[in-house]
């Protein structure tokens, strides 16, 4: 008991590591928008189209990233994806055009993260863990994991005031390779965790088509859909929302730093409730409760307080959404082919992150006001929880691994 336990234990602490280093990264992005302006000259509609393409080359790798660990162990797969990662953080330090801008922060940073973060790195929590901790153990990796998200950008900060932009992004690509053997510990599973082989196991073909029937499967999709839209609305553009509103400059990073603290908590709350509540009404109640706290926000007035509050309730429901769904995926079609399966469903987060960010810049463009965009992000919070709700938790019919 001891020996399994240590084993889940030690797999959990290197998925939070690991997810540490690649999510704390991608957080810093944002430092080197002024920097690649002003040393480099390039416009900042490009630096910020090389980091939201980041996202949407992460959303298509994070399939094939999955699959690949399913077959082969995540190890392999996180050591690729920490050098590709590092290389595409090189590139953007050491090439100054825009075009290798474009090619290593947006595509090489993107498939980097996909072999590092959750599809990959969650999947291998959720083999070691036995089904009852499962949800549990998917929560305390991704609370580690918001550890990354507080400590990397003043660091990063640190480096880019005293040496530059260019030593700052080196650092960073030292730092996901440091990462990157931990990633061996990932495939150690204990006798609990490991999943009894079924006599007839289901080819990818087989679980795709079998999870493209499955309602509960499509509906969790849509819903994950709204969460990225949601993140990415928020975090990319809270900061100058607070500005149109005359609050102080400084407020805007002091609620983004808030939500990756409260993160935390509310990723291991989330993983918790999960082991012991069925999955799909958690995270209804947490869209439900995003979707008012949005509205809130945006109709009532604002203040020190009211900010400070609203970035509170969101790091608590940020992204607790993502051991729910890959545990509810793992109850309905089993461990076999997981990575792939959370990986489909993440490639709708990261559609919806994309379309949140640039959404987000086109209607202030043509509006002037941030308004549509408040009110329809509150109501995708109510649509996503109306989806959740009606989700069976039954295993499919034909399970890749009971």
């Amino acid at each position: 008991m001891t020996r399994m336990a240590g084993s889940v234990i030690g797999v959990t602490l290197a998925a939070a590591l690991i997810m540490s280093a690649a999510m704390g990264i991608r957080q810093t992005f944002g430092l080197f928008l002024e920097p690649f302006s002003f040393e480099r000259g390039l416009p900042v509609t490009l630096i910020a189209l090389a980091i939201a393409l980041h996202n949407l080359a992460w959303g298509f790798a994070q399939p094939f990233a999955g699959a690949a660990a399913d077959r082969w162990g995540a190890a392999p797969v996180v050591g690729f994806g920490a050098f590709v990662l590092a290389l595409g953080l090189a590139i953007s330090a050491l090439l100054p055009s825009g075009a290798m801008l474009l090619i290593g922060m947006g595509l090489f940073v993107g498939i980097g993260i996909s072999c590092t973060s959750f599809g990959v790195v969650l999947t291998a929590v959720g083999r070691a863990a036995s089904a009852e901790k499962r949800s549990t153990a998917m929560g305390i990796a991704s609370a580690g994991g918001s550890l990354g998200q507080v400590v990397m950008v003043p660091f990063a900060q640190s480096i880019t005031v005293g040496w530059g932009m260019t030593a700052a992004l080196v650092a960073l690509a030292a730092v996901m390779l440091l990462a990157a053997p931990l990633g061996l510990l990932l495939d150690r599973r204990s006798d609990a965790g490991a999943p009894p082989q079924p006599v007839a196991p289901l080819s990818i073909r087989e679980a795709l088509g079998e999870a493209g029937r499955h309602q509960g499967y499509r509906l969790l999709t849509l819903g994950f859909f709204t969460c990225g839209f949601q993140l990415a609305f928020i975090a990319t553009h809270l900061p100058a929302y607070l500005t149109l509103c005359h609050m102080p400059p400084a407020l805007g990073a002091t609620a983004l730093a808030l939500i990756g603290l409260f993160n935390m908590i509310g990723s291991w709350a989330c993983g918790w409730m999960g082991g012991r509540l069925p999955q799909q009404h958690v995270l209804g109640c947490l869209y439900l409760i995003r979707g008012l706290s949005i509205a809130a926000f945006f109709l009532l007035p604002k203040s020190e307080a009211s900010v400070v509050l609203f970035a509170a309730i969101m790091g608590l429901t940020w992204l607790g959404t993502v051991p729910l769904t890959s545990g509810l995926i793992a109850k309905l079609f089993g461990l076999q082919h997981l990575g792939t399966l959370f990986g489909i469903c993440f490639l709708s987060h990261q559609v919806g992150s994309f379309l949140g960010a640039w959404a987000g810049g086109f209607v202030l463009d043509v509006t002037g006001s941030y308004s549509i965009l408040w009110i329809t992000t509150a109501l995708a919070g109510l649509v996503a929880a109306a989806l959740h709700f009606p989700i069976k938790d039954r295993t499919a019919a034909a399970p890749a691994a009971a």
